[in-house]
């Protein structure tokens, strides 16, 4: 007789390994604005309001398309461990803060990509440094388009002309957010600090010289004089994810796109910089609509590129699971 459940569910140790892997996912500043709960049937993700940052991302959109981030490194990391995740996203309108519901069931020959990806959810981290062109660059794009479509997603990819510009409006955004006090309080807030479980750690971030060099990058809280990779100028290309929309349905199939593509990059060897700060203004918002020249909400910007000589960041810090996962 076979005593297996009619509806067989991840025990609590297999939900507790996918949680932490996935909660490798990037989000605004490391805010992490995640929270998840298992009923012992389902597993739900809710958005924590509280760690919004009510300056830049007065909306949530940032926040939502982290959680879409992390759902979608979390669904894969399930995946890899033999589990399909039927998700239902914004479950319940009177709920916003619910973002999705996931079902279990037993998934015994997912894709190969699906390991590929998993594989590298730890090896994956934000690369604020200039970088040498992607290599094998065609192959990867193909993969990228494939991967972001699923989510209703466009990814556009730049052509070099476009670097100018796009430069100029990375420093006009911040330059609008200069005497801004909110916003550099929570620069400075988010930004920084050694030893912390959130936030971006003074190792992941760069000098003002290493900012000159790469050219559209948000601008930090800086580590001090540093010269990292002195001799290069970025030759990342610039990737634009656009949605059809500008609502938290939208915003969460972005970041399940974002989460998607930065993966599949690493697991072919590149790094890789997503950068939400353009998509924060009208005019960010406006030139990136005409750069690539079709309809749709342009919502991130991603860098991609290799390090040289491997060269990677140390992780970044993560809230303990305890302060993120709810079981039974």
């Amino acid at each position: 007789m076979n005593d297996e459940p009619v509806h067989p569910v991840p025990d609590p140790p297999t939900i507790r390994a996918a949680i932490r892997l996935g909660c490798r996912a990037p989000s605004v500043h490391n805010t992490q604005p995640w929270r998840w709960v298992f009923d012992g049937t389902r597993l739900h993700l809710l958005r924590d309001t509280d760690r919004q940052l009510t300056a830049a991302d007065p909306h949530g959109r940032q926040a939502v398309i982290s959680c879409g981030a992390v759902l979608d490194h979390v669904r894969t990391a399930f995946a890899a461990e033999g589990w399909r995740t039927d998700t239902l996203r914004l479950p319940d309108p009177t709920r916003p803060d619910l973002l999705a519901t996931i079902e279990f069931r037993r998934w015994p020959d997912p894709p190969v990509g699906v390991f590929r990806r998993a594989e590298a959810i730890d090896r994956r981290y934000t690369d604020r440094l200039p970088m040498n062109e992607p290599l094998g660059w065609g192959s990867v794009r193909l993969a990228l388009d494939d991967l972001v479509s699923a989510h209703e997603v466009t990814l556009d990819v730049l052509d070099e002309g476009a670097r100018a510009r796009l430069s100029l409006a990375s420093e006009q955004s911040d330059a609008l957010r200069r005497y801004d006090m909110g916003y550099q309080a929570e620069l400075r807030w988010w930004a920084g600090h050694p030893g912390t479980p959130e936030g971006i750690p003074p190792s992941a971030l760069i000098s003002e010289s290493e900012l000159a060099r790469v050219g559209v990058a948000r601008t930090y809280p800086t580590p001090g004089p540093s010269a990292r990779r002195g001799d290069l100028d970025d030759h990342a290309r610039l990737v634009v994810l656009t949605a059809t929309g500008d609502t938290p349905a939208t915003w969460l199939r972005t970041g399940e796109a974002l989460s998607a593509a930065l993966l599949e990059c690493t697991a072919s060897g590149m790094s890789t910089c997503a950068l939400t700060h353009i998509t924060e203004t009208t005019a960010g918002r406006r030139l990136l609509s005409s750069l690539i020249g079709h309809p749709g909400i342009p919502q991130v910007v991603v860098r991609v590129g290799t390090a040289p000589d491997n060269q990677q960041f140390p992780p970044t810090p993560r809230r303990p699971l305890t302060e993120i996962l709810t079981v039974p």
